[in-house]
């Protein structure tokens, strides 16, 4: 019994942290939804898609699978999983948003065995406002966040610019973006107690840090309800978390393809 837990503990965290990692693909399926269609109407899209995930800890496994994708726009909710935001004001080019989604930052001490002995770091819901820009330029959004569930107390902060260009039913879309992490959030995820610390590992106390984001991705629809994916993510994190002990590297990499099906 426990190693299923552990099994749907470590599925749930993945997906958590890959479709946590940016304001990805649903933005830019709604919006070339909303401009086909001409009106304001809700829209599901349903979908499934793999990916492969390779976190910063040091010893840790690269992981590989399946994921359900599911996504609702409308008038005053955009949904996609693990976010969810409720439009406070919107036009068809700005949006002011309270948002509410779920990060899959942290490890279990089993997750890799430099990690040992280390307490648990648990992933939490993340609360705050959020603002997106659509101009005739590039799409701007930013996000100020705070744990929710109180298990870092800390706050983090996005931003991104992203444009889509179109070549006939593909697309390709580059993303710049940069997130900013405070004391809190760094020390609960990348420091080290001075329990935990051993002959390999020193204590660490972590400090506010900033990381890049970066991305591609190439969508192809053959037609208006089909559209699939291919997406190549990074991010280097900033000196104060590549600094940890339980670190190995500073960039974490992923890459995801899917499919979607727009009713």
């Amino acid at each position: 019994m426990s190693r299923f837990h552990t099994a749907v503990g470590r599925t749930a965290f993945v997906v958590a942290t890959v479709l946590g990692l940016s304001m990805s693909w649903s933005p830019v399926v709604f919006a070339q939804d909303s401009k086909a269609k001409g009106d304001s109407g809700s829209q599901w899209s349903l979908g499934i898609g793999a990916t492969s995930l390779q976190k910063i800890y040091r010893d840790i496994d690269r992981d590989n699978m399946a994921l359900p994708l599911v996504s609702y726009e409308s008038k005053w909710v955009s949904m996609s999983i693990p976010k969810i935001d409720l439009k406070l004001y919107s036009t068809d080019s700005m949006s002011f948003r309270l948002r509410a989604r779920y990060s899959g930052d942290g490890y279990k001490n089993n997750d890799s065995p430099f990690l040992a002995g280390m307490d648990e770091r648990k992933s939490s819901a993340w609360v705050g406002g959020a603002f997106i820009w659509k101009n005739n330029v590039a799409n701007v959004s930013a996000e100020l966040l705070g744990d929710a569930m109180d298990n870092s107390q800390g706050t983090r902060a996005g931003f991104q610019v992203d444009r889509r260009f179109g070549f006939g039913s593909f697309g390709l879309t580059p993303r710049l973006g940069a997130e900013w992490y405070d004391r809190r959030f760094v020390d609960y995820y990348y420091g080290v107690k001075s329990s935990e610390a051993t002959l390999s590992r020193s204590t660490y106390q972590g400090n506010s840090t900033t990381a890049v984001t970066a991305g591609l991705r190439l969508d192809y629809s053959p037609s208006h309800q089909h559209m699939m994916f291919l997406e190549f993510g990074a991010i280097q994190f900033g000196s104060a978390i590549n600094d940890s002990p339980i670190v190995d590297t500073a960039t974490q990499a992923s890459i995801s393809l899917g499919y979607l099906y727009r009713f």
